[in-house]
């Protein structure tokens, strides 16, 4: 029988979020997601059911990002691993082109959003002693591509901050940088459009990364992984 653990997921309404969140719970952990859609949310809640707790929150906001923290805290505990999977993309266009609104929202959902949730969560698993933070990147955090350039400065900003926080965090804890692979979803398909039909859906992609994330442990601060296949 598989150890129940807590797990916290952002961005859990859609894509990569949402198989993530549906593959945990069969396997039998406990589960806290968040994502800005609040019906979106109580639709998981009426699926899930039990102990698990889904509710309204925008990474982008520092007063909705400490009461989702605090209230999945104070019911669940301090996670064993947080995975900090909300992000947005930006319409495909030449950096000089991107308005300076849509470039600032960006950053404050993709990079600030993590730092203010790991502000918010990580001190609970420092007391607790042990827990992996998981802050998804991308292959664009690792390489580029003409008409993303926010994108990947912000995934490129995911690895330097995960790595250094890696470098932080006492023994019994792990902050990893992991790229997830290419995935059709809808945020890739805002780039590519039918072009992302011939990789590996959300779901498909939730078959191997579940337990490659389940299996993340102290051995792995710091490392930039990749989930298999």
């Amino acid at each position: 029988m598989v150890e129940s653990r807590t797990i916290f997921v952002t961005g859990a309404s859609r894509g990569l979020g949402a198989a993530l969140v549906a593959g945990l719970v069969a396997e039998g952990h406990r589960v806290a997601g968040c994502a800005r859609d609040a019906g979106s949310m109580d639709e998981l809640a009426e699926r899930h059911g039990g102990e698990h707790r889904f509710e309204a929150c925008d990474v982008a906001d520092e007063a909705s990002v400490a009461g989702w923290a605090a209230s999945a805290i104070g019911a669940l505990g301090a996670p064993d691993l947080l995975v900090c999977n909300a992000g947005v993309i930006n319409d495909e266009a030449p950096l000089w082109e991107v308005d300076e609104t849509a470039f600032a929202h960006l950053l404050a959902v993709n990079v600030a959003g993590v730092q203010r949730v790991i502000r918010h969560v990580l001190p609970a698993m420092l007391d607790a002693g042990h827990g992996v933070v998981v802050n998804l990147s991308s292959g664009w955090g690792r390489s580029v591509s003409p008409g993303v350039a926010p994108y990947c400065a912000s995934k490129w900003a995911i690895e330097g901050m995960t790595r250094a926080l890696a470098t932080e965090l006492p023994d019994g804890l792990a902050a990893v940088p992991l790229n997830p692979g290419v995935i059709d979803t809808d945020m890739l398909r805002t780039v590519w459009g039918d072009g992302a039909s011939g990789y590996r859906t959300a779901e498909e992609w939730a078959r191997s990364a579940v337990p490659f994330i389940l299996g993340l442990g102290p051995a792995d601060n710091g490392q930039p992984l990749t989930v298999p296949g």
